[in-house]
């Protein structure tokens, strides 16, 4: 972190507390992204940028006041708007905002980066996806935009706490468009999470994923559609996570369920149901900003709450909700540490850091073998979901039938249905493969802030409505 825009945070606190306000956090940050785009081997266009600034909030007569600074040269900037925030807030709330009491935490992070990203490598990694996407046969087009950020976060605030994390993420999204006989079909895929290069390149080949994608988008050319039917469903862990983030994530988020989202992001359909059962025995539900390499790893919020994992379903029964200070002390509970912002320009809300369905003890094909007839969901695509997140559709990648025990006609363009509770009740069975993937595109409050986060969970098998639509 810059040492003077670590100091002019220190000094926006002072002031501020000098103006009367009750209570300040700053966030200092800064931020280098590079990034590159590839279209059929042809670098389409390469990216950098810096960013860096102060986000400062304060509560004064029991009203929240906000104000943010880019690139501050002097401290003469930020007292101005300061002043501007102080006499925004300075109009009393009929009730009073309370925060949960936390306690002063002071510690500096340096998370591992075992191999440092650069564009070059970025570049190579990316030409040789393309190359071996065009290489299969029926592919029209690949797209392959690898990038990553360097960020340092420093946090401060009027009770004392001094946190700064410093921390790389790294992350390529692969597409790969396959047309014949007047018929398209594309697959796309993203990887990544916190770290180095590594992050792509060690753990499962990111050119090995290239090859699948790019089969996989050339198979459906001749795949067949899926009739309408309510039928049993497996479904595998990337579909699994983006059904979590919608479904069980975002309707545990505690601002929803007290309705403070609803006019542009939605409630909550289990709003009152704490200690009710809302899904099957095997459903199991977290979130953990304490998993190592995700997108949503970190160790302190920002309000400076140190992280950890909170059980959000167990067996089936609601337990808790994701909580910030503020609604912690509605609920009369903690804080879990889920209170973010994309940067500096904005206040922080409550977000899902790494929202999963648990594991169970299956294997997954055992758990496809018990199937006569039903269907295997893969991949995520494009959610469509009510303002409750209760009636729901998401289009898969792919899918493919199961016929007693075995995989086998592929289908395109399917989609699948349900309702929150219908379908949480019929899950009958989670493997043992559990799996957390890289979301990079969440989007929530008013100016919408975009959030990147893990979602993650195994193999599971319920009850759902399919159909291809075309």
């Amino acid at each position: 972190m810059n040492s003077d825009l670590r100091e002019l945070a220190d000094k926006g606190i002072k002031y501020a507390m000098e103006l009367g306000a009750h209570y300040c956090d700053v966030r200092a940050e800064i931020q280098d992204k590079k990034s590159v785009l590839i279209e059929n081997k042809d670098i389409e266009n390469i990216k950098t940028s810096t960013d860096s600034g102060l986000g400062i909030r304060l509560i004064k007569n029991g009203a929240w006041g906000f104000c943010s600074v880019t690139d501050p040269k002097s401290f003469e900037e930020i007292k101005d708007k300061i002043d501007h925030a102080v006499k925004n807030s300075s109009h009393h709330r009929k009730k009073k905002i309370e925060t949960y009491s936390n306690t002063v935490n002071n510690a500096k992070i340096d998370f591992p980066v075992l191999k440092k990203p650069s564009i070059q490598e970025l570049i190579k990694i990316g030409l040789d996806c393309s190359q071996i996407i065009l290489d299969t046969p029926k592919i029209i087009k690949s797209v392959i935009n690898p990038w990553y950020t360097e960020n340092s976060k420093y946090f401060t605030n009027s009770e004392g706490s001094k946190i700064e994390q410093n921390f790389t993420d790294v992350v390529i999204d692969m597409n790969a468009v396959a047309h014949d006989s007047g018929i398209t079909q594309s697959i796309n895929i993203t990887e990544g999470g916190r770290g180095g290069l590594e992050q792509i390149t060690d753990k499962e080949k990111i050119q090995q994923k290239a090859k699948e994608i790019s089969q996989k988008a050339s198979e459906l050319i001749i795949a067949k559609f899926a009739k309408e039917e309510q039928t049993t469903v497996v479904m595998n862990p990337d579909f699994v996570s983006l059904l979590t983030h919608e479904i069980l994530g975002h309707p545990s988020e505690a601002d929803r369920v007290l309705g403070k989202e609803m006019a542009w992001a939605g409630g909550a359909w289990w709003k009152g149901k704490i200690g009710e059962k809302i899904g099957s025995e095997n459903l199991n539900v977290f979130d953990d900003p304490t998993i190592k390499e995700s997108l949503g790893w970190y160790f302190f919020d920002d309000e400076g709450i140190k992280t950890q994992k909170t059980t959000l379903v167990e067996n089936g029964i609601l337990k808790k909700h994701l909580q910030n200070r503020e609604t912690a002390q509605i609920f009369n509970t903690k804080p879990t540490g889920n209170m973010r912002a994309t940067n500096y320009r904005f206040m922080p809300l409550i977000r899902m850091a790494c929202t999963c369905i648990g594991n169970g003890d299956r294997n997954p094909d055992e758990i496809i073998k018990e199937v006569k007839n039903g269907i295997l969901i893969s991949n995520m695509k494009i959610p469509s979901i009510d303002m409750k997140r209760y009636n729901w559709s998401i289009s898969c990648q792919y899918a493919q039938k199961i016929e007693n025990g075995e995989i086998t006609d592929l289908l395109r363009d399917v989609i699948v249905m349900g309702t929150a509770p219908e379908f949480f009740a019929s899950i009958n069975a989670c493997g043992n493969d559990f799996t957390v993937r890289p979301i990079t595109n969440c989007g929530k409050g008013d100016p919408m802030q975009s959030m990147i986060m893990g979602n993650g969970g195994p193999t599971i098998r319920g009850i759902a409505t399919v159909k291809s639509v075309n």
